[in-house]
């Protein structure tokens, strides 16, 4: 499990705000109920405060307590939050088709997703007709953005002011893996460089090819192809996946107003 900690930070002006939106960011699909002692160890929120807090936040009704389990979950209220931010996007509703024709095409995941602090949070989810969706890379997820393809799609296509003080924080609170994470980081942008595009493989469990997408007033995203190993061999995703998928991004950007 990634701990997503509280951070107070200086700019923060409400304080229990910021908290309580940590709270519930805490739940997720691969925990979905959650105690207050995994919630305290997962923000980094004092188990008294998280005790108050998931209390206020169930009588109000974003939360839902289970008395057989004794732990919350997320509850309608904060879907109704969820689907607001996204209903209305149009990259999602102008990639839905395009992804799902990927999937299918490929047999694999295809998903977007934009930042969300240090992480990548998956935003939209499709499998290939032909594929076991068991990757779990629902919508909601979240990745890590300085280990994986999609995180180093991203910070290739930020302005360098951004990109640094991302990287600094990742290296403030990453310790002793920074080196590694600062030589993956390098490498998958000097990909975005040489090929339009970023690559990660993990043996045969897991391989990902990622690109930016660029559209105005809008967040920066990332749209990623997923797959079993032992189907993404590093051939395949040089020379078809990753330039269809830079392809399709393009594809999306004009559509949405960008011309390149």
């Amino acid at each position: 499990m990634q701990t997503r900690k509280y951070v107070d930070k200086g700019d923060v002006r409400v304080v229990p705000l910021a908290r309580g939106l940590a709270v519930l960011s805490a739940f997720s699909t691969a925990q979905p109920w959650m105690g207050n002692q995994e919630v305290a160890i997962e923000t980094g929120i004092p188990a008294p405060t998280v005790s108050r807090m998931l209390h206020s936040l169930a009588v109000l009704g974003y939360l839902r307590y289970d008395e057989t389990r004794r732990k919350y979950r997320l509850a309608a209220s904060a879907l109704t939050l969820g689907y607001a931010a996204v209903a209305g996007d149009p990259l999602q509703r102008a990639a839905r088709i395009e992804m799902q024709k990927f999937a299918d095409a490929s047999a694999t995941h295809v998903v977007l997703g934009t930042r969300d602090r240090l992480d990548v949070i998956v935003s939209e989810s499709h499998a290939g007709r032909n594929v076991q969706p068991d990757l779990h890379l629902a919508a909601g997820i979240r990745v890590p953005m300085a280990s994986t393809a999609m995180g180093w799609a991203l910070l290739g296509a930020l302005p360098e002011r951004e990109r640094f003080y991302l990287q600094s924080n990742v290296e403030r609170r990453s310790g002793r893996d920074w080196p590694s994470l600062r030589r993956q980081m390098a490498e998958g942008m000097s990909q975005l460089q040489q090929f339009g595009f970023c690559m990660s493989m993990s043996g045969r469990e897991l391989a990902a090819v990622a690109v930016p997408v660029s559209v105005p007033g809008h967040p920066s995203a990332v749209l990623a192809c997923v797959g079993r190993g032992a189907c993404m061999h590093r051939a395949r995703l040089e020379r078809e996946l990753g330039p269809r998928l830079a392809a399709t991004a393009h594809a999306l950007e004009e559509r949405l107003g960008v011309r390149h």
